[in-house]
C-alpha cells in the first residue's frame, strides 16, 4: 500500500506538474502578453502625459516670462507717457506764461503811450490856455496903455529902438 500510496502520489505529482505547466503556458498566451500589453500601454501613456505636462509648463513658463516683459514694457511705455505729459504740460503753461507776459507788457506799453498822449494833449491844452490868458493880459495892458497918445507914441518909438532893421 505504501508502494501503491507512492505510486499515486507521483503520478499526483506528475499530473500536477503537467497542469501547472500548462496553466503557465495557458497564462502567459492568454494572459500574460495581453497584461504585459496593457502595462506597457499605460506605461508610453504615463510617458506621454508627463512628456505633455512638461512641455506644458515649460510653455506656460514662457507664457509668464512673456506676460513679465509685455508687464515691463507697458510700465516703460506709461512711464514714458507721463513723462511726455508732464513735458508737455510744463511746455504749455510756460507758453502761457510767456504770452501773458507779452500781452501784460504790450498793455503797459500801450498804457505808457497812452498817459504820454495825455499828458502831451494837457501840456498842449495848458500852452494854449497860457497863451491866451496871456493875450488877454497883453491886450487890457495894451489897451490901457495905447488909451493915451503920448504912451502910444512913446512905446512906438521904444520898440522902433529895440529892433533891429
Amino acid at each position: 500500500m505504501e508502494k501503491l500510496l507512492e505510486e499515486f502520489s507521483l503520478g499526483l505529482f506528475v499530473w500536477q506538474s503537467f497542469l501547472f505547466i500548462g496553466l503557465l503556458v495557458l497564462l502567459r498566451k492568454f494572459a500574460w502578453n495581453p497584461i504585459l500589453d496593457s502595462i506597457n500601454e499605460r506605461e508610453s501613456s504615463i510617458k506621454e502625459a508627463l512628456s505633455s505636462a512638461e512641455k506644458a509648463k515649460e510653455e506656460m513658463q514662457a507664457v509668464q516670462a512673456d506676460n513679465k516683459r509685455i508687464l515691463q514694457e507697458a510700465r516703460a511705455e506709461k512711464e514714458a507717457l507721463l513723462a511726455e505729459a508732464k513735458k508737455t504740460a510744463s511746455e504749455m503753461i510756460n507758453q502761457a506764461k510767456e504770452g501773458a507776459q507779452s500781452e501784460a507788457d504790450k498793455i503797459m506799453q500801450q498804457a505808457q503811450e497812452a498817459i504820454q498822449a495825455e499828458k502831451e494833449a494837457a501840456l498842449k491844452d495848458l500852452k494854449t490856455q497860457v497863451a491866451d490868458l496871456s493875450l488877454d493880459i497883453a491886450q487890457k495892458v495894451l489897451q490901457d496903455e495905447l488909451a493915451d497918445e503920448k504912451k502910444q507914441t512913446a512905446l512906438v518909438a521904444k520898440l522902433l529902438k529895440e529892433s533891429k532893421l
